[in-house]
Order: structure tokens, then sequence, then C-alpha cells
């Protein structure tokens, strides 16, 4: 990996030199974490044409200062508890004579920035903007990799819980065995809290689950996601609880998955990001339900939860091969419920087998 990393630095830099500056200082915690393999804890990073310094609080915990989580030829400076790694990394800047100071604006706040270039004496800071969110769009085979585990992880934890017996239990408690059973399977951590939604809260977006307990009937629609070395993925699923589904709630589940197959069965290197979005929402138009899906099909996905590419009914651009990206359409019925399925695919070309699926759990409407 220590070679990706440095090919990915050496992208960054020839950005640097086309643009006019001598050096970037890199701050937000996700590309600081993709330039050097050190999981997000503060750190910076300076780039210059010549060097690289990754400054690091000298506070960390040992399972973040390990040598697997930063590439071994990252040179480090030690930072004293409590203070800012981008002002050290800036009085580094002025120290090695950079006169053009490129800095990730979209993450520093007024009063960082001020300080920087205060401490950055002499350089002219300019803006790098999201050079290194768009470096990060395509994903090596090492990323993949990454997310097919992060992925097994969480169909594994799912697997397990639909196996148990669910009524009288909360969405609460359901959410905190998911989250408990993905790191049990090798999992840094959930990667965004876990949603459980039964009876009228089932297929709603962003649910935060409550003490409401499962009840026979219900639909129950959970969302999660684990995070594996840093990279994170995607899935929603929607069962029906201890009975057999009622005509309405078969109906609402045939309808969403057909949507949401036709927007995985869009995606495809060249095609505008607005195409998936448009394949899922054209069917639930269909069927009066244009409005229940005001946000986005979908969205990229890797060490941020949501990345670029966006897939909304607005959004140019096309789609190229290599790029994770979630496709989960929803409906919900207020006073009803409702129903989300999605899933954390890479675009791939045809010759490839087309989209490639990393999370498997069947979308069936199965009974539990």
């Amino acid at each position: 990996m220590s070679d990706a990393y440095a090919g990915r630095r050496e992208r960054v830099r020839e950005h640097c030199s086309a643009a006019g500056a001598d050096a970037a200082l890199i701050t937000r915690a996700a590309n600081v974490r993709y330039l050097t393999g050190c999981a997000p804890c503060g750190a910076t990073l300076l780039l210059t044409r010549e060097r690289t310094l990754l400054a690091l609080p000298d506070d960390l915990p040992p399972d973040d200062t390990g040598e697997h989580l930063i590439a071994a030829d990252v040179p480090q400076a030690p930072v004293a508890a409590g203070a800012d790694t981008a002002l050290a990394a800036a009085a580094a800047a002025a120290r090695m004579g950079v006169a053009d100071l490129a800095v990730e604006e979209h993450d520093l706040t007024v009063t960082r920035h001020r300080a920087v270039a205060s401490l950055a004496e002499g350089a002219r800071l300019a803006d790098l903007g999201q050079v290194v969110e768009r470096l990060r769009v395509v994903k090596d085979e090492h990323e993949i990799a990454d997310l097919r585990i992060a992925a097994e992880i969480a169909d594994q934890a799912l697997g397990e819980l639909l196996e148990s017996i669910l009524v009288g239990r909360t969405e609460r408690h359901l959410a905190m065995e998911l989250e408990r059973r993905m790191i049990d399977h090798g999992a840094d951590r959930a990667a965004y809290p876990v949603s459980v939604g039964t009876g009228s809260h089932s297929g709603q977006p962003a649910h935060q689950p409550t003490d409401r307990r499962v009840e026979e009937g219900d639909f129950l629609t959970v969302v999660m996601g684990a995070q594996y070395r840093g990279y994170g993925v995607s899935t929603a699923r929607t069962f029906v609880i201890g009975a057999a589904p009622a005509p309405w709630q078969v109906e609402l589940h045939r309808l969403v998955f057909r949507a949401q197959r036709a927007g995985r069965e869009a995606l495809g290197p060249g095609v505008e990001q607005y195409v998936p979005d448009r394949a899922a929402r054209q069917i639930l138009e269909a069927a009066g339900h244009g409005e229940a899906s005001p946000h986005p099909v979908g969205h990229g996905i890797g060490l941020e939860i949501r990345e670029a590419p966006r897939l909304g009914p607005s959004d140019m651009g096309k789609l190229d091969s290599r790029v994770p990206v979630t496709v989960g359409p929803g409906v919900h019925l207020p006073g009803k419920g409702g129903v989300r399925i999605e899933d954390t695919l890479v675009v791939r070309p045809l010759e490839e087998g087309g989209p490639e699926l990393l999370t498997i759990t069947t979308k069936e409407l199965l009974a539990l």
C-alpha cells in the first residue's frame, strides 16, 4: 500500500505545480487518510515538491499510531497534546521557505485559516479546492477490496439478526445489537448510526430508533453499514414481522424493489449521474409516489459515507468505472409505514459483468 499512497500524493503535487503552488496543506481527515493511511486523528499533511510531513498529536492511543495505519515512507512530526497540527505544519512550511501554499479552505474555519496564514510567514495562501476529493472518486482495487469486506460484515450481522426473535424488542435495542454484531465480525465501527424503523416508522429516511416495540404484522426497515479500515458501505432492507404480509405491503415492497432494480441496472461508465435516479423515480411516479422520494436515489461512498458523485435528478457529469455508489429508493406512507431498499455497488463496464453488487442480503419480502 505504501506505493499506492505515494502515487496519490504525487498526483496532488502535480496539481499544485500546475497551479503554481509550492506546497499543499491537507487538513480534512478523510483526505489525510487517503494520502497516508493515517486514521482520522487530527493529523495534518504537508506536501511540498520535495518533502512530505505528517503532523500528529503526540497523545494518540496506540491503535491510532501503529505502523499499519500510516504509510512507512511518511515522516512524522509529533505535536504537543491540544495543539493544532495545521498550525504546526504551517510553521514547518515557513521554515522550508514555501512561498505559495495551497490549503483546503472548505475544511478550515476562518479562525484556523487566519492562524495558518500568520504562521506561514510570507507565504501566499491559495485554495486547493476539492482536489483530493476528486481523486478519491475512482477507487483502486485495494479500496474496493476493503469495501467488499465491509459489505460482508454488514450482511453477516444483518443475517444473524434476522434469525433471532424480533417481536417485542425495541427499535433502539435492535439497532444497538446490529452495531455490536458488526464490531464482533471485524468492523472498525458502524459506518453511521444504525436505523431501525418498525410499523409506522418503517421506510422513513434518517429515522432515529425509538423505544417502540416490534409487533406482529409490522414492516421492519433496517438501514445500516459497516466500516472496515476506514471504508464504509450502506444497505437497507425491509421485511414483515411474524405474519404473512398484507396485500398493500406486498404491493408497496414490489414497487420499491422494481424501482431499486431499475436504478441499479442503469449504472455504468459514461452514464449521466441523473440517469439512475430517473430510472427509479419514473417507476415510483407511475404508481403515484413521485413525491414520496424527494431525496436523490444514491451517492458515492468510501472513506466518507457520502462522497461524490451524487445521483440526483439534476446532477450532471458522467459516472466512471470503479466508482462505488449507493442506490436506495424508498416510499413512506405517513401513519402507515413504508419500504426502503438500498445497496452499495461498484460501477463496472458490461464486459466486466456490469455493476458489482457488494451488499447481497436478500431483497425479497421475507416474513420473519
